[in-house]
């Protein structure tokens, strides 16, 4: 099958540190082509990938202070991918909204993979093509009332097999934090938690221009060195690493997250989460198994004095029964077939599995 892959060109694919949709990208790509596929990637320059790389900036936007007009080789780029659209049997966007329209010019199908949320704006945009075929990467993204054609569920998926599993926490006992240093991501709820609990607290992740007042005014000055530790941005290793040696990593969201990839992260090392009750975060964790949903921050410092039970090596079973790699490309791959008309069969024999079931 002829595949075109389309990426953001704000991080490389796969992203040196925080980047969870360019992440993903990499990985379904490089295992379709595994898999015999004929995949061309579109994302920036300095991405690494088995497939045919084509890019129109050499570097990921986020990287180069002198671009001052993302959109415009936002544009480019899939204006690069629609000009070669017979060379595919199937285009798969996962630039969000600003490929709507393109996708409506050409006969090739295109399927576009919401990694984001919808807004008062784009969900007109998002109505004007809501016949397109979409993919959900949770039940809990998805907006019925708009009317948009989801064709399936497909889960985030990881390479289980490169995250070092940790069978005990490291001592001194410590909670983990990582991801985006934003009010969405909870950052100031994980440090009240530790703060009430006594417990020490790692947090790792990047502070993008708009959450630098959030920063500085709700997250800096609890910062000790001791109890409270800011460590910067992490790369794969170091995340591993972190994550795994705490009791367990904290995903206070006050926000409808559309995934997270940070919790199948945790989990895939062997540490629990624990997390609040919205968004994606019911079907990603089993809880009282591989950590526990709460319905507010009183329940998540309850909750630290139970993770202690939970068996790790049950978090790590459960990432891979449900959130590997090759769990994702299965339901892709049935996607693109469903969409083409082609019969599938995943890749261990067995039918795909029921989360991917269309509308």
């Amino acid at each position: 099958m002829r595949i075109a892959q389309i990426a953001p060109l704000w991080e490389r694919v796969p992203p040196p540190g925080y980047g969870g949709t360019e992440l993903v990208v990499g990985l379904l790509t490089d295992e379709l082509v595994r898999r015999g596929h004929e995949v061309t990637l579109f994302a920036s320059g300095d991405s690494i990938s088995l497939a045919k790389l084509e890019s129109v900036y050499p570097r990921a936007l986020r990287l180069d202070q002198t671009v001052k007009e993302h959109s415009v080789y936002e544009m480019l780029n899939l204006a690069r991918v629609y000009e070669q659209a017979d060379e595919f049997d199937i285009i798969h966007s996962h630039a969000g909204h600003i490929s709507l329209s393109y996708a409506n010019l050409v006969k090739t199908p295109t399927v576009h993979t919401l990694h984001g949320i919808f807004t008062p704006d784009n969900e007109k945009l998002y109505q004007y093509a809501k016949n397109q075929p979409y993919i959900s990467i949770s039940d809990a993204q998805r907006e019925e009332r708009l009317g948009v054609n989801y064709v399936a569920t497909v889960y985030n998926g990881i390479n289980v097999s490169s995250y070092k599993f940790h069978p005990q926490p490291e001592e001194p006992s410590y909670l983990a934090f990582l991801g985006r240093i934003s009010p969405q991501k909870g950052t100031h709820l994980a440090i009240q938690i530790a703060k009430e609990t006594g417990w020490r607290l790692k947090i790792a992740g990047k502070v993008d221009v708009v959450d630098v007042e959030y920063f500085e005014s709700q997250v800096k000055p609890f910062i000790d060195g001791k109890q409270i530790q800011y460590l910067g941005e992490a790369n794969h290793e170091q995340k591993n690493a972190l994550m795994g040696g705490a009791v367990a990593t904290l995903f206070p969201i006050t926000w409808r997250e559309p995934f997270g990839l940070v919790m199948i992260e945790s989990m895939a090392s062997g540490t629990p989460v624990i997390a609040m009750n919205m968004g994606s975060t019911e079907e990603v964790i089993a809880h009282g198994k591989t950590g526990f949903l709460c319905n507010n921050v009183e329940e998540c410092i309850s909750a630290v004095s139970k993770v202690t039970e939970l068996d790790r090596s049950a978090c790590w079973d459960y990432v891979w029964e449900r959130f590997s790699v090759q769990h994702m490309t299965d339901g892709y791959e049935a996607v693109y077939r469903k969409i083409l008309g082609e019969p599938f069969a995943c890749s261990n024999g067995h039918l795909p599995n029921p989360v991917i079931s269309g509308n």
